[in-house]
């Protein structure tokens, strides 16, 4: 067995190390989100934190970490009496790999026997696994959804429920769930977030001298892995007696109506959702005063709580940052700080959730003061040599309606486009190809009722042989790559017009985040154009090169619609299995070069010959119209849309034209 790197040796990361302390001394917090970078030991801190934990008792020979003082009474390898047989273990920590199916995550039943025999024959998942442990899921936002919904259900209920065609297991699933991610690579939906008791944000050290020792302490480890942790033998002893004393102390531990107000004010003013925050900022704060020794809860504790467990619950949409005003949270806390406060305090005060209203954007198109000069393609672009204008600031998001992809795929699922999944509407049976997963129980009896009695059947019983099962066939949603090819050129920098553009995009950013699906940003001007962004989950990042995106020049539409289509055969060797729908946002003017029209053109063609959907989005204005995004959108086989038909009332199966067209 591989000795884990010294959880006290970790060097720095006082945040991350706190927060999983605290869910050690109090597992009822809810477990630990860590978000941050690559490359800063997230991984290593929550491997080695499992070392600390106290040992357990457990049922002799029970599959499901029975405490053997108080047996589960619905366990499946019950009943168990106390008190009997036990031993003692060291406390389990369960990785839950991201490609996991969800039988492996809750247990699968042996349906062949249940039907034929009549029993549970049921073996445990992961989630029994990790039964008074640790339970850590790397890579938490690239998880399915369904998968994690389960995850976070089971967490706060402290069981788990498998149910297969009216047979029901149920068993105790209590652990300390620690998930860790990189922003980089896509967010979590807000109601999973929430779901999370605390959050904590890593990043590497900026400061030689931390880094130095990482280093040194990294290279030690790795030379004598043995010889190393035997160095930190006494502060880790130390840490694992001070988690025990804190437990002990736990019960004891006074939550005053001071903190509790100072606990609800500071909910309040931040403006969370629901009355979770309030319940893991006290449980919080209980455990740090513990954690301290003390059976009293301080301003101090309440403070800390705040910093954990609040900044990921203010986040609304993927494109806030996260974070808290700790100036503001101070103002409430002093505000708060007595037992005898006011019962309704200033609601325009610091406790109150005042402050200046939000911005709404910045000026409009026309509020600058001057008119700008025309740009090569004839629409006005800032002044000055370089023919470039500084970026503008987006318009506000706004909700679009779906844009599908035609027909019916097979890939990761997601909330976009009819696909054959796991989960969803039963649509058929099939036999099954490997282990059985969802048992169509009609087409099981169908398939086997023939053959009873040369079976020699003779009583009620069903006769069931392997050849007789059937798979249920289902269809759901997938996600699906959405990939925007967006035209910065002369012809798209008047600032009223790119404000709305960027909007327009911002918005079906944000649709594609909820939708769960992959993102990719190309941009073209002047003579070329590039991948601003390759394809990736993080609809945040995209958010940032577009904020970013200088406009002006000509408008090399070819060459965006050759790099667009390049991007799409590299991603398509990666993932095969995941459809594209292209997004091309232009007036559609084509100059620079020979025959810029006839070459975009041809590249357009290319897009319609290999069958991907693509949307036009039509970002053409003024009172004459030259209807250049249309033509383009007939090219590509797909719909045109401007940019105020986004907000109409049905646009979804836009691009259902390309089947049609292709017919």
């Amino acid at each position: 067995m591989t000795t884990p790197f010294p959880f006290t040796a970790v060097v720095g990361q006082d945040d991350l190390r706190l927060a999983l302390l605290l869910n050690a001394v109090s597992p009822a917090v809810g477990g630990v989100l860590v978000r941050g970078e690559k490359g800063t030991a997230k991984s290593t801190a929550v491997r080695a934190l499992s070392v600390l934990l106290p040992t357990v008792d457990v049922v002799a020979g029970c599959r499901f970490s029975c405490d053997p003082d108080a047996p589960d009474p619905a366990c499946p390898d019950g009943p168990h009496t106390p008190p009997g047989a036990f031993e003692t273990r060291p406390a389990r920590m369960v990785e839950l790999p991201v490609g996991a199916s969800e039988d492996r995550l809750v247990g699968a039943l042996d349906i062949e026997r249940a039907l034929a025999e009549g029993v549970k024959a049921f073996e445990p998942g992961l989630l029994a696994d990790a039964h008074r442990g640790i339970l850590y899921v790397d890579e938490v936002n690239l998880l399915h959804d369904h998968l994690v919904d389960l995850l976070l259900d089971a967490a706060a209920m402290g069981a788990s429920y498998v149910e297969r065609e009216g047979v029901s297991v149920r068993h105790a699933a209590k652990f300390l769930l620690v998930g860790t991610m990189n922003p980089e690579e896509g967010e979590l939906r807000p109601q999973l977030l929430d779901r999370f008791g605390l959050t904590v944000e890593v990043a590497a050290s900026r400061e030689p001298d931390q880094r130095v020792e990482v280093v040194r302490r990294r290279l030690a480890y790795d030379d004598d892995p043995a010889g190393f942790a035997a160095r930190w033998d006494g502060e880790e002893t130390a840490v694992r007696q001070r988690i025990v004393a804190a437990r002990s102390l736990l019960p004891s531990v006074r939550l005053g109506d001071g903190a509790l107000r100072q606990i609800a004010a500071t909910c309040a003013a931040f403006e969370v959702d629901g009355m979770r925050a309030d319940i893991v900022m006290a449980r919080t704060a209980t455990a740090l005063a513990a954690w301290a020794g003390r059976t009293d809860v301080l301003a101090e504790d309440v403070r800390q709580a705040a910093l954990l467990a609040l900044p990921h619950r203010r986040r609304r949409n993927p494109f806030d940052a996260p974070g808290l005003d700790e100036d503001k949270l101070d103002r409430t806390l002093e505000e708060f700080s007595g037992e005898d406060e006011d019962e309704d305090p200033d609601p325009d005060g610091p406790g109150g959730g005042g402050g200046p209203a939000p911005d709404d954007g910045g000026p409009q198109g026309g509020d600058t003061g001057a008119r700008p000069e025309a740009g090569e393609d004839g629409e006005p672009q800032a002044s000055g040599g370089s023919g470039e204008q500084a970026p503008t600031r987006a318009a506000e998001p706004f909700r679009t309606k779906v844009l599908t992809v035609p027909g019916i795929g097979a890939g990761a699922a997601g909330r976009r486009s009819r696909a054959r999944t796991e989960h969803g509407r039963t649509t058929g049976a099939r036999r099954p190809r490997g282990a059985l997963t969802k048992l169509h129980l009609a087409a099981t009896v169908q398939a086997a009722a023939p053959h009873q009695r040369a079976r020699g059947r003779s009583g009620p019983g069903l006769v069931l042989r392997r050849d007789d099962l059937r798979q249920a066939t289902r269809e759901g949603r997938e996600g699906n790559l959405v990939l925007f090819v967006v035209d910065a050129s002369g012809s798209m920098a008047a600032r009223q017009r790119m404000s709305a553009v960027k909007g327009a995009v911002l918005s079906l950013l944000l649709d594609a985040y909820q939708r769960r699906d992959k993102v990719g940003l190309v941009t073209f001007r002047g003579s070329a154009a590039e991948v601003a962004l390759p394809p990736t989950s993080s609809v945040d990042a995209a958010a940032a090169r577009l904020e970013a995106l200088p406009t002006g020049g000509r408008t090399p539409l070819a060459a965006g619609l050759l790099k667009a289509h390049e991007v799409l055969r590299v991603e398509r060797l990666r993932d095969p299995a995941r459809r594209a729908l292209v997004v091309v946002v232009t007036d559609g003017r084509a100059t620079g070069g020979p025959e810029p029209v006839a070459l975009a053109g041809r590249a357009a063609r290319l897009f319609a010959a290999d069958g991907v959907a693509a949307v036009v989005v039509d970002c053409e204005s003024g009172p004459v119209r030259l209807g250049l995004a249309g033509e383009l959108a007939g090219e590509l086989g797909g719909a045109a849309v401007t940019l105020d038909a986004l907000r109409a009332d049905s646009i979804a199966g836009l691009v259902k034209d390309v089947q049609r067209r292709a017919a």
